[in-house]
């Protein structure tokens, strides 16, 4: 399969802020479609892995045409002929079920995989994908650590393969008719960005060691992490929550916004980042903070994420990001956006549809030649290292300073540099 040349980023600012020459091709290049072997010219052959999540990917590849379905996966049996009913339902196809992930990889009619696992899995699943030569959307966050961040982009550009990451607002037309209109200056000049995040999880207990279920094959569920011991607490949401395999709010959630705000102030990294905050509301098993303050001064501007994950704060009814100019504000909702001047009078209000539909499509026709993406992997971390970096300071309790040149730590601790990256079960450390 002949390897194609690097598509473009879609940020408009990438190429000043991105030096390197191999970051500058990349940013300037498009590529014809490439198809897995036997492939008819436009068709687009594509597995969905995880199942859960994964199940929005199938709802929205089945609308996109030609694109087929030829295989599903997950650890959990129980999914997969469930899925499989799913696609013939809604398209006729019937595609594969299939319960290990590097089986998929094997196929030589797929051109690209659609990754909805848990976090732990993004990033080495990814590089995998990548040295199997297939094209990957994967969800956000897209990785499970620092380093991790950085070689899933290294992975990509070695492999010379598209991988567009799961922040979907990146192709709504709403959100980025609003980044338009704060790069236009609809509000001056951009000092700030606050963002919330509000919701009113309950406990999760205490996990009692139970035998694991026969409907779940637990080795290939844990796959790059170490293995621990199965509890009744964990399969299949709250390892958000245990930093052994999660990220917490700030990954799961944060990552969305803080997206939104770096795109929207047009900046790449942070040179201090600060977070406060605990686990406040229950005492169980969660190790991540429920309630937190994350803080990013970028030199010119600076970001504040605000998450409250066990309060939802309804009388106060936050957006999802506020932006803050000369001129007034944009404050960015889930379905719309609203202009108000230094007076506090509403300008203008838009309002729009926002299904992530769009985000699938640009992955598809990125494929084809025919977009650039508009959430490329390097784009993606850069927002993901928000998250990274805020939990890195939440758990070492200090103020990071980074180097904005490299995006490195500054006078790193020992123990921030073992939280930089993370121990893996043997023959399953990522490589490029």
């Amino acid at each position: 399969m002949k390897k194609p040349p690097f598509p473009r980023s879609s940020s408009r600012r990438h190429f000043l802020q991105t030096s390197a020459r191999l970051s500058a091709l990349f940013a300037t290049t498009r590529f014809p479609g490439i198809f897995a072997q036997g492939t008819p010219s436009q068709r687009v052959r594509i597995a969905v892995i995880g199942l859960n999540r994964g199940l929005a990917h199938l709802d929205s590849y089945v609308q996109l045409p030609d694109v087929e379905i030829v295989a599903v996966c997950d650890a959990d049996e129980r999914r997969i002929a469930a899925a499989i009913d799913r696609v013939f339902a809604k398209s006729g196809q019937r595609p594969a079920g299939v319960k290990e992930f590097r089986q998929v990889l094997e196929r030589p009619d797929l051109d690209a995989v659609s990754l909805a696992m848990p976090n732990f899995w993004h990033a080495p699943a990814t590089i995998l994908a990548c040295s199997a030569g297939k094209h990957v959307y994967v969800e956000k966050p897209g990785s499970h650590n620092a380093r991790e961040a950085e070689l899933i982009v290294a992975a990509a550009r070695h492999h010379r393969r598209l991988v567009q990451m799961g922040n979907q607002r990146r192709s709504m037309p709403l959100f980025r008719q609003a980044i338009d209109e704060l790069h236009a200056g609809v509000v001056g000049p951009l000092r700030s960005a606050r963002c919330w995040y509000d919701a009113d999880r309950t406990s999760i207990g205490r996990g009692k060691s139970t035998p694991i279920p026969a409907w779940l094959n637990y080795a290939q569920w844990q796959g790059p992490v170490p293995d621990r011991p199965y509890v009744d607490n964990l399969v299949h949401y709250n390892w958000h929550w245990r930093w052994h395999w999660g990220g917490g709010e700030l990954a799961n959630n944060g990552i969305h916004t803080l997206d939104l705000a770096r795109w929207g102030l047009g900046v790449h990294r942070p040179k201090t980042v600060t977070c406060l905050g605990g686990r406040y509301h229950f005492n169980d098993d969660q190790e991540t903070p429920d309630t937190l303050l994350a803080g990013y001064d970028f030199g010119t501007s600076s970001v504040t994420w605000d998450g409250s994950s066990c309060a939802p704060r309804k009388a106060e009814a936050h957006p999802l990001v506020t932006f803050y100019g000369d001129g007034g504000s944009v404050a960015l909702g889930e379905s719309q956006y609203t202009i108000v001047d230094l007076a506090g009078k509403t300008v203008r209000q838009m309002t729009g549809a926002t299904d992530s539909l769009s985000h699938f499509s640009n992955f598809i026709q990125a494929i084809r030649g025919q977009a650039t993406l508009n959430s490329e992997i390097e784009e993606g971390q850069r927002s993901t290292m928000l998250c990274h970096l805020g939990n890195l300071a939440w758990r070492t309790r200090a103020a990071l300073a980074i180097d904005i040149a490299t995006g490195k730590l500054q006078h790193a601790t020992s123990e921030q540099q073992r939280l930089w990256s993370r121990e893996y079960r043997r023959g399953w450390e990522p490589r490029v």
